[in-house]
């Protein structure tokens, strides 16, 4: 009976091959989770395309890998992290894709984050297609990292989790980034979720890859910060930290990224290079190679945020530490969290309290000599990802 039950699951599947749209507020340039996923479901028989927004225009406009389709669209440059410029960008961004999708409807959409989510609950109504939450993160907390004190900012925070919550109950699965570790006592966003009455399934948003690099031989040892630059007060709390260390003993700085802090993070980081004497690199925005020669001259990556932001207490993971960890580079991370514990429990380095910059100086420096390794990678979620969307085709 299995076996017949089997095949004739089997059989439903072949006939119920999907066309999937991914929508993403960000270039996909790279987005490795959006990426990852969307070739999973490739190369299980679906047609995937992803609609990026790609509101700094610096990719090309369609482009395929490995059978997926990215959409860019360039609508006027948008900053990431601000308010009215980037409320209006993102609307832009909804209509020019529900224009396109409207017309040649998928059966399934996937909604990349809450600021998606409007895409994909139309297309419902509308076209009646099945939708799916990626939620990476919590996208309501974004508006307070540039200053999460600010009341205005708190304001505007809790409008779009009320918005954010409404739409919840039209998705027909979610999946989201982090949940509680075996034996941990940290909760996830799978927890936040719960807590609302959402049930979710987590795909950790780890890479694929694992390389394995030697110690760098630069001349001097290298602290970097890559991604969004959103939050400057977690890169003063390094200068505090760096400004403790014996002067013979301080690290060169790398800085990567794009994001709203950028300007302000180059002003302030020349500023105390002057004031110490200390060497530092600041760049944009990287692709996956360009990401492979940062880690290849990282001793250290430095990943800790300002606990007032919202997400880190709720259970967010910096993809910083994974993507650093699958090139065997450690990272300092905020303690009394999940990504502290996961980090310990991994051994991927150490977890520092915030603001103790006594704490996270003592930390960089002892581990610029050391090398870790990853328990798992992307491709040991891969199994769980498919079969979740395969139950919602059988239903």
């Amino acid at each position: 009976m299995d076996c017949y039950q089997n095949n004739l699951d089997y059989l439903l599947l072949a006939s119920t091959m999907a066309n999937v749209a991914m929508v993403v507020t960000n270039a996909c340039d790279p987005d490795p989770r959006v990426i990852n996923s969307a070739m999973w479901l490739c190369e299980a028989g679906h047609h995937v395309t992803i609609h990026a927004y790609d509101r700094q225009h610096t990719a090309e406009l369609e482009s395929v890998i490995d059978g997926v389709i990215i959409k860019r669209y360039q609508l006027g440059k948008s900053p990431y992290g601000g308010m009215l410029k980037t409320a209006i960008g993102i609307r832009k961004f909804h209509q020019h894709v529900l224009s396109n999708l409207l017309q040649s409807p998928p059966n399934i959409v996937v909604c990349h984050d809450a600021d998606t989510l409007a895409v994909g609950c139309k297309l419902k109504k509308i076209r009646g297609a099945t939708l799916i939450l990626d939620m990476h993160d919590l996208q309501h907390t974004w508006v307070l990292m540039p200053s999460p004190r600010s009341k205005y900012r708190k304001i505007i925070s809790k409008i779009m989790k009320n918005r954010f919550l409404r739409r919840l109950p039209q998705t027909d699965l979610i999946f989201t980034s982090s949940g509680t570790i075996k034996n941990g006592t940290f909760p996830g966003l799978k927890e936040w979720l719960m807590s609302q009455g959402f049930e979710s399934t987590v795909i950790e948003n780890r890479p694929v890859e694992y390389s394995e690099f030697a110690v760098p031989t630069n001349t001097n040892w290298v602290v970097s910060h890559i991604g969004r630059i959103r939050d400057i007060n977690s890169i003063r709390l390094l200068f505090s930290a760096i400004k403790q260390m014996p002067e013979n003993q301080r690290p060169d700085i790398c800085i990567a990224g794009d994001g709203p802090s950028w300007e302000q993070v180059k002003l302030e980081i020349e500023n105390f290079s002057k004031s110490i004497g200390l060497n530092y690199e600041i760049s944009g925005s990287y692709d996956r190679n360009g990401l492979a020669k940062i880690l290849q001259k990282t001793n250290v990556m430095y990943a800790m945020y300002d606990p007032l932001r919202g997400n880190i207490h709720d259970g967010a993971l910096p993809v910083k530490m994974f993507d650093a960890a699958a090139h065997q580079v450690p990272s300092v991370v905020n303690s009394d969290c999940l990504m502290g514990e996961l980090c310990e429990q991994e051994q991927l380095g150490k977890s520092v309290e915030w603001d103790n910059s006594s704490m996270l100086s003592e930390a960089l420096l002892s581990l610029r000599d050391s090398r870790v390794s990853m328990d798992k990678t992307a491709l040991d979620f891969k199994d769980l990802y498919i079969e979740e969307f395969n139950k919602l085709l059988l239903d």
